[in-house]
């Protein structure tokens, strides 16, 4: 089987376990229902994955691959840092507006990385690789006069921070405010902190 029809048939084990773990969460899940939902049989599931963990481990990388994407493409649409900034929490307000159980995934993760060394590492990897490029649009930003001189690491973390609180309308819907809201409004209120 070539290389292209073998990720092909990842993607579809990797699509099939996003809906089941969005619907079962991790720990009712089983393999049977991955295979149930990606309409393959159970033995090309194990060609290319040795257990349910090894396939929502996939995911992460999966997961993260789709979204990198977006954060390059949100780079070379904004110039300044503030836009840059400002398309970062468009991105995500977006996404969470056309698939917010993608979100609720990451609800998941958090949750398997508090009990296991190697979703904690992934996702340790994962959130390290975002945050530096959090710091690097505020880095930017300081260096070419955009921004105050503040700490780009803790100002990073404050972001990612408040992106990630947009998980919280995936669990809870009873808040009185709309998710596009909060992060029109976190958005605005760090932009006014940072910028001179």
């Amino acid at each position: 089987m070539n290389q292209e029809k073998q990720d092909q048939r990842k993607d579809q084990i990797l699509e099939a376990a996003l809906s089941v773990i969005v619907d079962s969460g991790y720990e009712r899940s089983r393999m049977d229902d991955i295979v149930q939902s990606s309409k393959l049989s159970k033995g090309a599931i194990y060609w290319y994955y040795k257990s349910k963990k090894e396939i929502y481990l996939a995911l992460v990388d999966h997961w993260v691959k789709q979204y990198n994407a977006g954060f390059i493409d949100n780079l070379k649409a904004h110039h300044s840092a503030s836009e840059q900034l400002k398309g970062l929490f468009d991105y995500f307000l977006d996404q969470y507006e056309k698939d917010p159980s993608a979100f609720k995934i990451l609800v998941e993760f958090w949750s398997l990385s508090g009990r296991d060394a190697d979703f904690n590492e992934k996702l340790q990897k994962v959130y390290s690789e975002f945050l530096e490029y959090i710091i690097k649009i505020i880095q930017d930003g300081v260096d070419s006069g955009e921004f105050k001189n503040v700490n780009p690491r803790i100002t990073a973390l404050s972001i990612l921070i408040n992106i990630e609180g947009i998980n919280w309308f995936t669990l809870f819907d009873k808040s009185g405010v709309e998710a596009h809201e909060y992060i029109h409004t976190i958005s605005d209120f760090i932009l006014a902190g940072v910028k001179k």
